[in-house]
């Protein structure tokens, strides 16, 4: 489903940016002098945008303000829908974990967050850790930012992540695999005078 919620995202604002596209060229170009397409809605560059019978042909219909807000508020509230969509992040609030007897048990996101992040925290050279759960709550990715000292080894440390935290995470919550997503950061430091 996120894959496709993705795609979607993509061809609508590949549609909205060709449209806007189209129509600044356009009027870009007919601003510069270049003669009017035949389907544009002007004539000339000093043709006004809404010359006065356009602004005054529908003030007499009871029906045109209303439709016009309507279609308006429409347009407002499905531009909010889709900015929340794409801002909002999908932090997994439960794990089902299969405890063999087919019920199953929901274990609450945070707090698997939370116990990754204390045995990620206290790896050598962490000095910070934060984890994210994603995905379904049958199959959870993690999504995993460090901050390392500057004695620190990359490898050592990512290495000593995968087999201990994320492994016992995995082994407690009963799952076949938990993918992640590791960033690694080093703590600015001052340089160290040497004598």
């Amino acid at each position: 489903m996120r894959t496709m919620a993705r795609t979607v995202n993509r061809v609508l604002l590949g549609l909205a940016g060709l449209v806007l596209l189209v129509l600044g060229g356009s009027v870009l170009a007919v601003g510069l002098g270049a003669p009017a397409p035949s389907w544009w809605i002007h004539h000339g560059r000093h043709d006004v945008l809404l010359d006065h019978a356009e602004r005054t042909r529908w003030r007499d219909a009871g029906w045109w303000w209303p439709v016009v807000l309507a279609a308006l508020a429409v347009l407002v509230l499905l531009a909010l829908w889709w900015l929340v969509a794409v801002l909002r992040r999908h932090r997994l609030t439960e794990v089902l974990v299969d405890t063999g007897d087919g019920e199953g048990a929901q274990v609450r996101g945070r707090a698997l967050e939370k116990v990754l992040e204390a045995e990620a925290a206290g790896l050598d050279g962490v000095t910070r850790a934060h984890v994210r759960l994603t995905g379904r709550r049958t199959a959870p990715r993690a999504r995993v930012r460090l901050r390392l000292e500057p004695h620190a080894d990359p490898g050592t440390t990512l290495q000593q992540l995968s087999a201990h935290a994320l492994t016992h995470a995995r082994d407690a919550a009963g799952l076949a695999a938990l993918p992640a997503k590791v960033r690694l950061r080093g703590v600015k430091h001052g340089a160290e005078r040497v004598s």
